[in-house]
């Protein structure tokens, strides 16, 4: 007998960071899966683990910087591989690095990153990682101790690896992107990375040659004196999961450290920076 589900289909203005922080917290209360909508998001939470007080806590729906509308019905259990085919799209950078399912087609480029279909969509941040990925493609990384801080679902780590990085951090603190970055790390037969749950506190005396930090624009400013500490001279800093607007709020507080602007990536309004520590 299928499961039941119920289905909540939120409204959310302005999408980002809304929808990131809506799905962490929806995530956090027992909700499974996510399909990111034109308007925002859809949210499935079996209807065994629901109840009629389960959005009582989520921030997102108490704060004023949001405004988030939404209805709720139940549903039998969705084919959530198709749904998952449906919405992710594979990616190619600059011809040199796809990042695709298993079902999609092998474009055959230098480097191939297969992410697994899991009960979560992604938080639509394709264009920072493409950007990311097209700044590893310029940084030496082999042999280079990395850190991917916001791993997500583990593809900057992968690559990183691909490249020559090791050993690798990868660290995240919502549990579903722990899970999957371990599995997707598995998959891609990587052997030197190393997956953590939690946040910039577990960098307690350790140290990096490049930071990949891809991440929403207040975390990465509350934790950016961690990553200095973090990071070797002569390191490199990756900073994206922001607008163009907000360069100046973050180059301000970047350059506190003496850390300097080497160039930036802009793709859709998204941009990533990167640092050098001198």
């Amino acid at each position: 007998m299928d499961n039941i589900y119920i289905e909540y289909n939120f409204t959310v203005l302005p999408k980002e960071p809304a929808t990131e922080i809506l799905i962490a917290e929806l995530g956090s209360v027992g909700f499974e899966s996510f399909v990111e909508t034109e308007k925002g998001i859809t949210a499935y939470i079996q209807k065994k683990d629901w109840n009629n007080l389960i959005l009582e806590d989520i921030y997102c729906l108490q704060s004023d910087e949001f405004s988030i509308d939404f209805n709720f019905n139940e549903v039998a259990q969705t084919n959530w591989n198709a749904e998952w085919e449906k919405n992710f799209t594979p990616i190619q950078v600059d011809s040199l690095v796809s990042i695709r399912a298993p079902f999609h087609e092998n474009p055959n480029l230098k480097y191939d990153i297969v992410i697994e279909p899991k009960m979560s969509f992604g938080t639509g941040h394709h264009e920072t990682t493409y950007m990311m990925v097209q700044h590893l493609l310029k940084v030496n990384l082999k042999e280079k101790k990395v850190l991917d801080m916001g791993c997500g679902t583990g593809i900057l780590a992968i690559f990183a690896e691909m490249k020559g990085a090791n050993p690798i951090d990868a660290i995240d603190i919502d549990n579903w992107c722990y899970e999957n970055s371990i599995e997707n790390v598995a998959s891609n037969n990587c052997s030197n990375i190393h997956v953590f749950e939690g946040d910039s506190s577990l960098l307690k005396e350790k140290e990096y040659d490049v930071i990949i930090a891809n991440i929403n624009r207040n975390i990465l400013l509350d934790d950016m004196s961690v990553y200095n500490n973090s990071l070797k001279e002569n390191g490199v800093l990756l900073l994206s999961g922001f607008y163009k607007e907000d360069i100046e709020v973050i180059d301000k507080e970047v350059s506190k450290f003496g850390l300097k602007l080497e160039n930036f990536l802009e793709r859709n309004n998204w941009v990533a920076l990167k640092y050098n520590k001198l």
